[in-house]
């Protein structure tokens, strides 16, 4: 049997959950798209965690150091963050100078995360200037916000690569001939359709025809950067009291991410518009290996000490 034969369907679910009738002011249909939702809800539900987490006094070892008006702060900013850090960053690390030309052409294009193109690592940096922000603002522990931030952000993750699978967008290398484990995912072209290989007129998934069947990439990392660092990083934080470590939860999430994007990465077919790297390396272990650093420094740092400190 060859791979071709052996390879599981693509579910073809629609990347819209539904779409809102809005002919009655004349601008037709809009989707509410599982790809907003994933954002959307990766956030609101990483604030609430963030709010359990700084109502929790013990899990501090004493005193919480963040109020709820700093984790309001913290979500404001942080949204700010990931929409124009990752818009940014996917730009100048992907598509540069191509997108650069469009997005000085038509600059609300930052905003429309819905129709993808978004980057982990400028969305991270991002997010880092805003925990610098509400840090320096309010006058609450570097460190502390950060470990905050380190515990809820594999939730968004798991969402966000979960609706790159169901848009069929990042999807695997060819499997090895006569492997039981692939996917054959749509790779036809709709002119102006997000994704480009989904008719929003009919409803359907376009093929090519001439698919192989890839790794479900997108699901290894919604495994390896999403749930199990969501999983490990709360029991650390519920169980061993790791908050009373500044620092320590951050490295770990930093070195997980760098540590489940770089296995990753080998399954996932590399970026079209990235050219000039070894095939031994590609861009999205280029852009982890700051994480790695980073995050091996947090750690060993955090073990060295306990209590709530590095004011900002």
């Amino acid at each position: 049997m060859t791979a071709q034969q052996a390879a599981i369907s693509f579910p073809e679910m629609s990347p819209a959950i539904f779409q809102i009738d809005l002919g009655f002011i004349g601008l037709g249909k809009f989707p509410i798209r599982w790809y907003a939702l994933a954002y959307i809800g990766g956030l609101l539900i990483g604030w609430r965690y963030a709010l359990a987490l700084a109502k929790r006094q013990a899990l501090w070892g004493g005193t919480s150091p963040a109020t709820r008006d700093d984790i309001d702060d913290l979500l404001f900013y942080v949204t700010l963050g990931v929409i124009l850090g990752g818009r940014i960053g996917y730009i100048l690390f992907y598509q540069l100078p191509y997108l650069w030309d469009q997005t000085m052409a038509d600059p609300m294009s930052l905003l429309r995360i819905w129709e993808g193109g978004m980057s982990f690592h400028g969305g991270l940096l991002g997010v880092a200037i805003a925990i610098w922000l509400v840090a320096r603002q309010r006058g609450v522990p570097l460190l502390s916000i950060g470990d905050i931030a380190g515990v809820v952000t594999p939730i968004g993750l798991f969402l966000g690569r979960m609706a790159n699978f169901i848009n069929a967008e990042l999807y695997g290398r060819p499997v090895p001939e006569g492997s039981t484990w692939g996917m054959i995912f749509p790779q036809g072209f709709v002119p102006g359709s997000t994704p480009s290989a989904y008719n929003w007129q009919t409803g359907e998934w376009v093929y090519r025809g001439d698919e192989v069947a890839r790794y479900p990439s997108q699901v290894y990392e919604a495994v390896l950067e999403g749930l199990i660092p969501a999983i490990v990083l709360s029991i650390m934080v519920w169980r061993f009291k790791a908050l009373e470590r500044p620092g320590l939860i951050a490295g770990l999430f930093l070195l997980f991410y760098a540590f489940g994007r770089t296995v990753s990465e080998q399954y996932r077919e590399p970026d079209a518009f990235v050219q000039g790297l070894p095939e031994w390396i590609t861009m999205g272990q280029i852009l982890s290996l700051p994480m790695w650093i980073g995050g091996a420094w947090l750690v060993w740092n955090a073990l060295k000490r306990t209590g709530v400190t590095s004011k900002a």
